[in-house]
């Protein structure tokens, strides 16, 4: 057991290794690049003006807001496989991301005299389709998978569709948010970075908090039971948390599928099932996959920047068909 823990440390700890050297490759490539030399005194303030200007202005940015993206994704997919006891839980998958873009692209397209209000709007649609799911999936044995995946394909198709009619009504005002709807990280800046990371430690922090209920669900009802929980208790509270990790990612860059399935059956396979290693392996993780992904996307196609969120769905895809085919869900 000791073996097992000192393992399991250390696998964490090595992706946390993984993610800083992602960090500063990733914020080295570009038109202009740059050794890890020149981005370590830039980050120190002992930069040159060019180094510090492209860095501190475009690449940092981008770079921390992936990761801080990734995280959010990573644990609602996390928090929602544990609510629904089910591995095809995701934010995506699930209506959640879904309904959050129905409600900003509103607000982008036809009140943006209100986008101050994009984040509370974000979490009020993910909550919204999150109800619709669970309303749509529930028997009174519980819900299970096939419904899920049942009422998640439903809801993303009326919000879908509502997303299409939106774009057709107001297709004067869509150049300005097509990005948004790929799921991209172009363009953002210092200012996006600070309206996201306060809303997202929040979340982390209550996350962590959440350890041992996730935990508790995941040992199922009787387990629950004779430890005195109320199990829908325990399930409102972290369809909450995830729905709000979700939706915040949701307003500012728009839906990035597939982190939130893909990431925590990665750290599963790592790691295992407990959620006292799960969540901080899926932290590290959530953040390593969306920056290796959005770099990929500035980088291998250059000068074209395919959006982080296409990325995620060209290799989230096969991965879903993946797990699929070996049985896992």
């Amino acid at each position: 057991m000791l073996v097992h823990k000192k393992a399991t440390r250390l696998t964490i700890g090595l992706t946390f290794v993984l993610l800083i050297i992602a960090i500063i490759v990733s914020m080295g490539l570009g038109s202009v690049q740059f050794s890890p030399v020149e981005i370590i005194k830039a980050l120190f303030g002992h930069g040159g003006e060019v180094s510090d200007t492209i860095l501190w202005d475009i690449r940092i940015p981008r770079v921390m807001l992936a990761a801080v993206i990734g995280i959010n994704l990573a644990l609602s997919g996390a928090m929602l496989q544990a609510v629904m006891n089910n591995p095809l839980a995701d934010p995506g998958l699930t209506g959640v991301s879904s309904g959050a873009s129905v409600a900003v692209l509103f607000i982008l397209l036809v009140v943006p005299q209100f986008s101050s209000f994009i984040p509370f709007a974000a979490i009020i649609g993910g909550s919204l389709s999150a109800l619709m799911v669970y309303a749509l999936a529930w028997k009174k044995r519980g819900i299970t998978p096939i419904r899920v995946i049942l009422a998640g394909v439903a809801v993303n198709s009326v919000f879908g569709g509502i997303i299409g009619l939106l774009s057709l009504l107001y297709s004067d005002k869509l150049p300005g948010a097509l990005q948004w709807l790929n799921g991209s990280l172009s363009g953002k800046g210092m200012g996006d970075l600070r309206v996201m990371l306060p809303y997202s430690v929040i979340g982390w922090i209550v996350a962590l908090f959440c350890i041992r209920q996730a935990n508790i669900l995941r040992l199922g009802e009787q387990v629950a039971l004779n430890l005195g929980e109320s199990l829908n208790r325990v399930r409102i509270l972290l369809s909450f948390v995830a729905v709000y990790l979700a939706a915040i990612s949701v307003s500012t860059v728009g839906m990035i599928g597939f982190v939130g399935l893909v990431v925590p059956h990665m750290a599963r396979m790592l790691v295992g099932s407990d959620y006292k290693h799960l969540i901080p392996m899926s932290i590290g993780l959530g953040a390593l996959v969306l920056l290796v992904a959005d770099t990929i996307g500035r980088t291998f196609f250059a000068p074209l920047d395919i959006p982080a969120g296409i990325v995620m769905a060209v290799v989230g895809g096969p991965y879903f068909l993946y797990l699929m085919r070996k049985g896992d869900v």
